[in-house]
């Protein structure tokens, strides 16, 4: 008789694991695509980073060598980390954090600043909230649901 739970696994414990899984995928795609001309617009204007870089992926968020690497790795760590509930919740909940910070960075610098190096606009600012907001929420949900799952075991 073969059980899926045979690894002790719980339901609670696979929600993390498929949710970092997920943005894993979603961040390595993102950061492929942002090589890919086409759908990165004015891919000639990529730069390693800096606010002159005028690459837009899919026309609507700025993106440098830099920013894509950045998403290369979140997406390399999130299917890495997602091997494990707990590192997957982790995951999501400091991913989260970072997208916080990095959203408040770039409300704080202008466009055109010299600070904006990674760089950022207002589109990606808002998707940076938005995934800030995401990933903490599931974070703290995965990390409360797998701290119940181990005191009912």
């Amino acid at each position: 008789m073969t059980s899926h739970h045979a690894h002790h696994t719980h339901p609670d414990s696979d929600f993390p694991r498929k949710i970092a899984l997920l943005f894993g995928v979603v961040f390595l795609v993102v950061g492929i695509a942002g090589f890919i001309p086409g759908i990165t617009t004015n891919y000639s204007d990529l730069k390693f980073a800096g606010h002159m870089s005028d690459a837009k992926l899919l026309g609507i968020f700025e993106v440098s060598i830099l920013h894509n690497i950045v998403h290369l790795a979140f997406g390399v760590a999130g299917i890495l980390l997602s091997r494990a509930a707990r590192s997957a919740a982790m995951y999501l909940l400091v991913g989260g954090l970072i997208y916080a910070v990095v959203w408040i960075y770039g409300v704080a610098t202008g466009e055109d600043s010299t600070a904006n190096f990674v760089p950022l606009n207002t589109a990606d600012n808002w998707l940076h909230f938005l995934l800030a907001l995401a990933m903490i929420v599931l974070g703290v949900v995965s990390l409360r649901s797998l701290r119940t799952v181990r005191a009912h075991a």
